[in-house]
């Protein structure tokens, strides 16, 4: 079966890709290369064995999506990663924002609807809780006012599918996943930015190069245990998997309604000051860091209960934190030499 991955050369993507490959499938992929490189497919190509067919197209530009669901009928399913996803620039840029991701969403969804079946997997976020009131988060937690147009931008898309699932053929499961970090074990893809990285890790990771001179922690004065942010850090090779088990889910006709929601985390929520421990344990180095003031559109805390994906989808991430640190250095190590 063939499936397109929207920004599949970006992090997730890209590891993505690989393992929809390593399950058989042929694999399509869109980028407009915007934050990623082309050579990422000589990774994926280097992990697999298989090349996916790449197309560069920027899925702003509807007519183009229209011409490529015409020479790509035969399309089973689509995992959709293609957006902006910085909270910071977010803030800075929401236009930016809203136009790349949503139009792109929905230029999208119009083809799929003139299909006899359309299979969507949607790249969403934690983010649509907002500061959730309670931790672990559940999927019935109530939705929150957006803390930032990055996150408004996912609660729109996952609302804009769930109206479309009801009047169409799309069946389509939402993945909420929290903060995902590491490289593949290869070391032949992982994290890749452009310019300043806007997540943490990689900037914790070329600091730890001598490319940054020191990382900014924002603010420690929030209510956790030592003052600064609660993520749920997962390995992305764990996320990738889940993205493939979800879209098999779909093809095999499993899904109990028309739109699924899953949480994608560990079920452990790590501070700032703990990632950067844990980087220093797996690197043998300290990590020069200093702490800033709070920076706008952050909450407090956000960690997963993966009841629901660990029983219904049987997916469970595997990678502890450390783990994700030493891939993620080791990725580093590998693109600077």
């Amino acid at each position: 079966m063939k499936i397109l991955v929207t920004g599949g050369l970006g992090f997730i993507g890209s590891h993505t890709v690989v393992e929809l490959q390593n399950e058989g499938f042929e694999v399509v992929v869109i980028d407009n290369l915007s934050n990623s490189s082309e050579t990422v497919l000589e990774g994926i190509f280097a992990i697999s064995g298989k090349k996916p067919l790449f197309e560069k197209l920027d899925l702003r530009e509807k007519n183009s999506v229209q011409d490529f669901f015409k020479r790509h009928s035969d399309i089973s399913g689509v995992i959709h990663f293609a957006a902006s996803k910085a909270v910071g620039e977010s803030v800075e840029k929401p236009l930016l924002y809203y136009e790349n991701n949503l139009n792109t969403l929905i230029y999208l969804l119009q083809e799929l609807e003139k299909k006899s079946e359309a299979h969507f997997i949607f790249s969403s976020s934690c983010t649509v809780y907002g500061q959730a009131e309670t931790m672990p988060i559940t999927e019935d937690a109530s939705i929150q006012v957006a803390m930032s147009p990055y996150g408004n931008t996912k609660q729109i898309g996952e609302e804009i599918i769930t109206d479309v699932a009801k009047v169409t053929t799309v069946n389509a499961i939402l993945l909420r996943y929290f903060n995902p970090v590491g490289s593949h074990p290869s070391a032949e893809i992982g994290e890749l930015p452009i310019g300043v990285p806007q997540n943490l890790v990689p900037f914790i990771t070329q600091t730890g190069f001598g490319l940054r001179k020191e990382l900014s922690v924002f603010g420690d004065d929030y209510p956790t245990p030592d003052g600064t942010c609660v993520r749920d850090y997962i390995h992305v090779v764990d996320l990738a998997k889940a993205h493939v088990i979800a879209m098999q889910r779909l093809l095999n006709k499993m899904n109990i309604e028309k739109v699924e929601i899953f949480n994608l985390g560990t079920g452990t929520g790590s501070t700032v000051l703990e990632v950067i421990h844990a980087f220093e344990k797996v690197s043998g180095q300290k990590l020069p860091y200093k702490i800033v003031a709070r920076r706008e559109g952050d909450i407090t805390s956000a960690y997963a209960n993966t009841d629901k994906a660990n029983n219904i989808l049987g997916w469970k991430a595997q990678y502890t934190l450390e783990e994700a640190m030493a891939s993620a250095w080791k990725w580093e190590q590998k693109i600077r030499s």
